[in-house]
Parts: structure tokens; sequence; C-alpha cells
């Protein structure tokens, strides 16, 4: 049974931070890193041209003892670029004492600036690698982009864990493994920081949903929290992240910003985190409570870190040594990175080519084979000749998810293109649309008085305007759709605004696909179902200053039908369909289903009836309900690829690489059957409030407990060949487990393999503890026959819990269990050890 929730628990997050700070530096709190993975360091050696030895610490005192108050508190908070390159936010220097300014730029998935930047693929899907190798690899890409685009820190990486699949952000964090996103998220931040660019891990803590993201408190007691959520901002820490960023929500009914048992006594003398705290956008909500707290920076601006601050400090209310010290925390980083430098480090140039490799790289080693029966894939012989191609993200590239992760690349292929290129002369690759997300014009003589909506110019300062009638003979659902290149067009439908502008981000952050046409141009959209008869339509357009283009389209029942119908008859008149599904996830909003949405679960079910040979390629945010699993051949997840997306799934899809990607999060069978599912206490919350009882039971950990079976297993994913595990020996040393067992490709192609061990609970241990808990992983390339054998040392961390009675981490002793196999459900060895107390 799951730990009970309690406030007073809950607020014991750390009653004493010195023992705490004790108990994690005596357990080797840094997760381990597989072998052959590359060895952590922490801290990273500072980049070329930082302060060494005592000078930094004498720097900082000098500058400390000039800077006056007004200076020293514009250091603290966000403020207008005067030249700005496009990017998050901006903290203004103070140049007569050489302190350069700061630009912090979104950075999940490349660097969100003005400037096309490589596109890279989403976290989740690099994350399916199990390869912390390729994460830093991926850090280093962000890092090196990063510096040569003009950027001194980056809000990247998102280590916040995959709780509920409705989260809309969840395509850019890595898992719901506390483990795996430990290993992760430290190679990462080493990889941005090896290239100077200061790393911030988000979200500090527990913002794992969108919905009431500014108002929700959540509850969840000290067990919870460190045996799940804060394992990750752990391991960043350890890494040497430069900043964390605080998270909008409250918890244990403190806001994250201000909650001093997070940022006082758990990240600084708990963890020894030595960096810089700022806020999350628009997340700080006091002055005296949040600087107390441990609050170092406000961003984007200076509501109670500008004037409030220097009044406080005047009033009595802060000390001036509060500002000092978060003053001296900032310099210090910058110091450490070379900013404060007489000569700073230059800036190295934009390296694409490289960007794009292992933007291509990720994107392959990533994905996930979800399905595969009959031989549908890969795509050889007379199913590589005869190929149609269905669905709109099989033509128009989907390369990333929308809000701050969002980047511009520096351009990406559509599927439909590298398909063809791949196939080659001599093969027939036919196209059909299949659902139709960016609308047919409206015919002209559709309106009275006619009106051609479809290429609208309007001049600057001019307004263009134009009302109409138009007439239905039945019932009818219509999308009508406005694209537009300016301020968006006025469109109402009997007296109704049809795109009202929206509160907060959900204005600005409308997805990765659909907020914007293939040409560039804005997109929003509504669906309405209309009576027959007449009906009123009023459109107003602005120019402004500088003129604007729009068009006004519209999908209805019969342009659906059309559609769906084209589908079916280029599906039967090829030898095999790849048709691409797509959900469009967004900073700003959750899920509302699981299922895909619009009309896409009709045309995979009409589609796979006409030609058994289909494979549905998902580029989606997160897990995904599929009731038309049964009748397709096969299911490659692909999530958001990145720019070069189009051309890695070709490579998979013809078998010139083997899928390696596995699951880092649990797919349901059905929406009522998740950690979350029929609970609204643990998501979305009921009245502002929400509690964490699962306890720490995240993700395939509740699954087990709950004996619920799922659609597809945390760590699945299969492979173009066969695999056999063989020989397992577990023995006990040094407070840890040696694990040897052997791998054999048994198939007749080259293969990836991902090895996973996970480990039984300790019955010597009076605390909660998952059925199985992933406790290592090897990512394995292996020639047809070959066979490698694997040792995997299982870390004092892997067996241990968190006694909230402690407050530390104890060994779990005793007789353990050893699961070692291809998922957390399909596990063919076991053996056991009993792991002496300590």
């Amino acid at each position: 049974m799951s730990e009970a929730v309690s406030r007073r628990s809950a607020m014991r997050l750390l009653a004493t931070a010195g023992t705490a700070g004790t108990a994690l530096a005596a357990s080797a709190c840094a997760p381990g890193v597989p072998p052959g993975a590359g060895a952590p360091r922490t801290p990273p050696t500072a980049p070329a041209g930082a302060a060494a030895g005592a000078k930094g610490p004498a720097r900082i005192d000098a500058l400390l003892e000039r800077l006056t108050l007004d200076e020293k508190t514009a250091l603290l908070h966000g403020a207008p670029d005067p030249t700005s390159l496009g990017q998050a936010g901006y903290v203004p220097g103070v140049p007569r004492l050489g302190i350069p300014p700061l630009r912090l730029t979104d950075g999940p998935a490349g660097v969100r600036v003005a400037r096309p930047a490589t596109a890279l693929p989403a976290p989740v899907l690099l994350a399916s690698a199990f390869d912390p190798a390729l994460a830093r690899e991926y850090g280093r890409v962000i890092g090196r982009e990063g510096r040569a685009l003009g950027q001194d820190v980056v809000l990247s990486p998102m280590v916040n864990l995959i709780r509920t699949p409705y989260a809309g952000r969840n395509f850019e964090t890595l898992a719901e493994d506390p483990r795996l996103t430990a290993d992760l998220v430290g190679e990462m931040i080493r990889g941005i920081q090896d290239e100077g660019l200061i790393a911030t891990v988000k979200h500090f803590a527990l913002n794992n949903q969108e919905h009431g993201r500014d108002t929700v408190d959540v509850i969840a007691a000290e067990q919870t929290l460190h045996e799940t959520e804060l394992r990750g901002f752990e391991a960043a820490v350890a890494a040497g992240a430069g900043a964390v960023m605080g998270a909008y929500n409250k918890v244990n009914g403190v806001h994250a910003c201000e909650s001093k048992p997070l940022l006082d006594e758990l990240l600084r003398n708990g963890w020894g985190f030595d960096g810089w705290v700022m806020s999350d956008w628009d997340a700080t909500h006091s002055t005296v409570a949040a600087i107390g707290a441990g609050l170092d920076m406000e961003m984007p601006d200076g509501t109670h870190f500008g004037a409030p601050l220097r009044e406080a400090v005047r009033g009595g209310s802060v000390p001036e040594s509060a500002v000092d010290l978060a003053v001296r925390r900032i310099l210090a980083t910058m110091d450490r990175f070379g900013l404060l430098a007489a000569r700073p480090a230059a800036r190295p140039p934009r390296d694409s080519a490289a960007g794009a490799r292992t933007a291509r790289k990720v994107a392959t080693a990533g994905a996930v084979l979800l399905r595969n029966e009959h031989g549908t894939l890969p795509l050889t012989g007379a199913s590589a000749r005869s190929i149609a191609v269905i669905g709109p993200t099989g033509q128009v590239p989907f390369v990333g998810g929308g809000g701050s992760a969002h980047v511009t690349p520096d351009g990406a292929d559509g599927p439909l293109t590298a398909i063809r290129r791949r196939a080659g002369n001599g093969s027939t690759v036919r196209y059909a649309l299949g659902e139709d997300v960016y609308g047919r014009p409206l015919p002209a003589k559709l309106l009275t008085p006619a009106a051609d909506l479809e290429a609208r110019s309007v001049e600057p300062g001019r307004v263009f305007s134009h009302e109409a009638e138009f007439r239905l003979a039945a019932d009818d659902e219509w999308t009508l759709l406005v694209h537009y290149t300016g301020k968006r067009p006025v469109v109402r439908l009997d007296g109704k605004e049809l795109f009202p502008v929206r509160q907060g981000v959900a204005e600005y952050f409308a997805g990765g696909l659909l907020g914007s046409a293939p040409d560039g141009m804005s997109v929003r959209r509504t669906t309405l179902a209309l009576k027959a008869g007449t009906h009123r339509l009023a459109v107003t357009a602005e120019g402004g200053d500088k003129g604007q283009r729009f068009r006004l389209r519209h999908t209805t029942g019969a342009t659906r039908a059309a559609d769906l119908a084209e589908a079916v008859k280029t599906a039967k008149a090829a030898r095999s369909v790849v048709l691409f599904a797509y959900e469009d996830a967004t900073e700003g909003r959750d899920r509302t289903s699981l299922a895909l949405p619009g009309g896409q679960e009709r045309l995979i079910e009409a589609v796979a009836a006409a030609n058994p040979r289909t494979t549905v390629v998902l580029n989606t945010s997160s897990s995904t309900t599929m009731p038309w699993l049964p009748r397709t051949g096969a299911v490659l997840q692909m999530y958001y690829p990145g720019q070069e997306g189009a051309g890695a799934t070709a490579d998979l899809l013809f078998g010139d690489v083997d899928p390696g990607g596995r699951l880092t999060q649990t797919f349901p069978a059905d929406e009522r059957a998740t950690p979350v599912g029929g609970e609204p206490l643990r998501y979305p919350g009921v009245g502002g409030r929400q509690e964490y009882s699962e306890g720490i039971h995240v993700g395939h950990r509740w699954y087990d407990a709950q004996r619920v079976t799922p659609l597809f297993p945390f760590g699945h994913g299969l492979s173009y060949t066969t695999w056999q595990y063989e020989k397992l020996t577990v023995r006990p040393q040094r407070s840890g487990l040696r694990v040897e067992f052997t791998v054999r490709n048994t198939g007749r192609r080259k293969g990836t393999e991902v090895a996973q061990v996970y480990v039984g609970p300790s019955t010597e241990l009076e605390l909660d503890q998952p059925v199985r808990a992933l406790a290592g992983y090897r990512r394995l390339v292996l020639a047809p026959g070959r066979a490698e054998r694997v040792t995997l040392d299982i870390d004092a961390r892997a067996l241990s819990s968190w006694d909230p009675e402690q407050h530390a981490w104890v060994l779990g002793s005793g007789r353990r269990q050893v699961f070692v196999g291809r998922s957390s459900r399909e596990l063919p060895l076991r053996s056991k050890a009993v792991l002496a107390s300590r």
C-alpha cells in the first residue's frame, strides 16, 4: 500500500537539513552511468577562460563592494533586451564594472531564438535510446549552438517525471522512471556545459502537468518526493548544473519559488548546489518570502525583485546581505563559465552539419517499434516497390511540439520526399491526404455576395471587411480555419466570434504542427455543428503597419468523406501502406484524451481494413490508446523526430537501421487504467489541491503494484532480429550487486538491444517499495549470431529506500530478487542474492 499523504507528513520534506545532507553524501547519491556510457565528472571543469582558484571569490568580493543597490537588484531580475536575438529572457549587466548581460534561451529540443537552429528530436525520443552517451552528445549540440547564437544560459533540460499521460509537456521531458531520468539528465547537463553554456534544470519541483500549473498545490510525502521526482534534480546538481528553475505550482502548501524547504534546506544545504535559482516566467509571487527562501532571480521582469526589493532593503524587511548572497551566486556562476574574464572565450561558429548528424542519429536511435506482425517491416522486395503514404504528416514534416520547445530548423523534408528518395527509381510511391488539417478554400460562389477569401492581401493602414450569407441544405459539421500573417482577422459566424484571443500562453503556444501552415502563416481553427439553413459570415482584417495576407478555409462532412475514400483507394492500389498519425501537444494545455484527435482512428481502421500491410507511424507526444491496433501490420513510435525525422523514418522503415528505442513510459490499454485514472485528486486535482497518493508507485511501478496489464509496458520495443538471454549470475559486492548475463542475437540481421535489470523489494525494510525497480540497463549492437557477456554493477542507491523517519536513504538488505530481460514485463532471467547490511 502506498504511504499515506497528509499535510503534516508532507511538510516534513526535510526536518533537519544537516541530517539530510549527511545522508545524501554518505549514500553515493550521484546515479551511476551504465558501463561504456562515459564516466561522469562532478563537477565538470570550467570552460576555457573561466576564473580559476582563489581569483574567482576575490573577484566576486571586489565586484560586490563596488555595486550599488540599484545595480545589485538589476542583476536579480529580467528586463527588455535592447538588441534582442529572439530569446526568452535577458538580464542587463553592469558595463562600468565589466559585468556582461545574460541572454537566456529556451532549449529542451534545440536553441529557440529568432534565427534557425538545429531542431533536435524531442527529449522523450532521445530518452528512448537508453543511452547516456547519446544524451551527452545531444547536450553538446545545444551547448555549442547556444553559444554560437549569442546565448549564455539555456533553459534546459526539463527533468519532471512523466506522471500522467495527459500532461501537455511529456514530449519535453524524458521518462516516467526516476533512475533512467537521473542518468540521462546528468549527461545532458555535462554535454551542454562542456561547450560553455550554462544549463538550467527545470521545473523544481512537481510541475508534472499544465492544467492549473500556476495555482495547483501539489501534496507529496517525503518518501515519494525523494524516490521519484527529486532523483533527476539531484543528479543535475551532481553533474554541476549552473542554474535551477523554480516551478509555477505550490509544493506542500507553498509556492515552489518561495519554498525554503526546497530551495534552501534541500537544494543548497542538502545537495550542495552552488549555482543560482531563477523563477519560471511570472512564477514569482512575493519579494520578502521569495528571496528569504533562496530564490535569486525573478524572470522575466522585476515585478517583485525590482523596485519592491530595493524598498524592502531600505525599509529593513530584507537585509542587504540577502541581496548580496543572491548576486554572489549569479556572479560566481558567470565567473565559473568565463563570462567575467577580461577576455571571454570567443563564441564558436554554428556547425549546422554536425547538428543535423546528431539529430538524425538520435531520431533513429530512439524510435520504438511497438508492433510488427507478419513481417510488415522492414519494407523489402515487392513491399518496398509499391507504397502508399497516407496522412497529413506524411507530407508535411512534424518537427517538434509547441510552446517553448519549438525550434525553427534550417530546413526539414517531409517523410513522403524521404520515402520516395529511398524507394528509388522503379518504385511507385503514391500519396493520399487522409485528413485535411489546413482546410480547403471556401468556394467563392458559396457566399452571397461572392468573395474570394483564399488569398487576400491587406495593405498597410487599410482594413478589409466583407459580410455575406451562405446556405446549407442539411446539418453538417464544419471546421473553419483562418490563416494569417499579421493581426488575427476577426471572423464572426451568426454573430459569434470564431477565433477570439485566448488568455496567457494558450494564445502564443498553438502547437508545433497545427499552429502554422506549411508556408509559415499562423493558423487557428474551430469546429462547429451547423444546422441546415442560412448562416451569416463577417470577416474583418487589418493591414497594420506592415500589411498582411490571410485566407479563410474550411472542411465539411463531404470533404472528410472524400479524403477518407481517396485514402482507402490509394491503400488498395499499393503493396504496403505507411500511414502517418499525429497528436499536436504544446506547453500551456494538457491533452483531453489519449486517443488520436480528429478522424484519425476512423482513417486507420478503414485503411488497415483495405490493406493489412499497414504501418502506422506515430508522431505523438506521449502514450496513445489504440483500439485500431489489431488491424495494423506494424506501429512505429517516432514522437516528434526533429528536422531530420523524415530521413530517420525512412531509414527505419526500409531496415537500413534496426529500431533500437524502448518505451520510457507505459502505454495504457485503457484511459481509465492509468496511475491517475479515475482519481481526480491525483489528476488534475480538486479545488486547487492535488495529492500524489500513488506514492512511490509512479509509471510502470503502479502497473506492477496494481497488476494492471498495459497495452505496451515500460521498456518495450521490438527489433528486426531476435534475441536470447542466458546464464544469469548475481553476487553481492560493497553494498551493491554485480549482475552478469549473456545476450545473443539469434536472428539473421545486425540489431540493437536494450538489456534491462530490475530489482525486487527488500523484506527487511518496513517501507513501501516497488514490486520491481529499474536498476540498470545496457544498449547493445550485435551482429547476427554474436553474443556479449554483460556486466552491470547495481549501486547502493538502486537498492535503497528513503526513510522519512531518518530523513535518509537506507539500504534494503537481505534477500533481493533480480530480473533481467527486454522490458519491465518481459524478464526471462531471474535470480536472488543476499545483500548484507552496512
